[in-house]
């Protein structure tokens, strides 16, 4: 017994075989996802950039098809996300403090928040299909170069379909840290699968927030 004790304190629960400490292997994952980050910052900065540059360059025609946004929608899904946030937090917080019971509840509050985005965005959508504003053959806005507003749906399509998929990607790493605290495997020493699911599922709220005011309100005044 003596022995088991021993090697259990040489080699805390869900220390990997690979790191010498817990607190090394804590850096090494935060340090793992901040790179990826950066890469997805990357990723969306080249669409911002797109999306900054012809709106510029015709500026009349998108503002024209911004108005054809639902802000309402846009503003529900806003709350929501932002909502989320704030259970993602007290979800790594009930990890840190070994609590898996508030970390399921929290997580499944946070789970809840995400579908609902999901659902309020394929309204959305629908509603967009309905009214010929997704691009293609029967695509038209009325008092507007069709080409130019059609660049608009397009960008507009194109960034928060791939913010949707983060956000499904999202909601599939909340299922795997449901099961990893009802097994039990957060503790006070031990929680940085949390901490590093709570920096994605923030970067992809963080994602909207940009994306929010510059598909759905600037030059909406026009």
């Amino acid at each position: 017994m003596a022995d088991i004790a021993s090697t259990e304190a040489v080699h805390p629960a869900g220390l990997q075989h690979h790191f010498d400490s817990l607190e090394q292997q804590s850096d090494a994952s935060t340090l793992g996802m901040w790179v990826f980050l950066v890469t997805e910052v990357l990723f969306f900065g080249g669409l911002f950039t797109a999306y900054l540059v012809y709106r510029s360059t015709y500026p009349d025609a998108f503002a024209v098809a911004s108005k054809h946004t639902l802000i309402a929608l846009g503003a529900l899904n806003t709350a929501i996300l932002i909502t989320s946030s704030l259970t993602m937090a007290l979800a790594v917080f009930a990890s840190q403090e070994g609590n898996g019971k508030a970390v399921i509840r929290f997580l499944v509050m946070t789970w809840i928040l995400g579908a609902s985005f999901l659902v309020v965005k394929g309204i959305e959508y629908t509603t967009d299909f309905h009214d010929h504003l997704v691009p293609g053959a029967h695509f038209f806005i009325e008092g507007t170069n069709i080409g130019h507003a059609q660049l608009f749906f397009s960008l507009y399509f194109i960034m928060t379909g791939l913010h949707a998929i983060h956000m499904i990607v999202g909601l599939g790493i909340l299922i795997v840290m449901m099961y990893m605290a009802g097994k039990g495997k957060f503790t006070k020493e031990y929680h940085i699968p949390m901490e590093v699911a709570g920096l994605y599922w923030h970067f992809v709220d963080i994602v909207w927030i940009f994306l929010f005011p510059l598909l759905y309100l600037i030059d909406r005044h026009k």
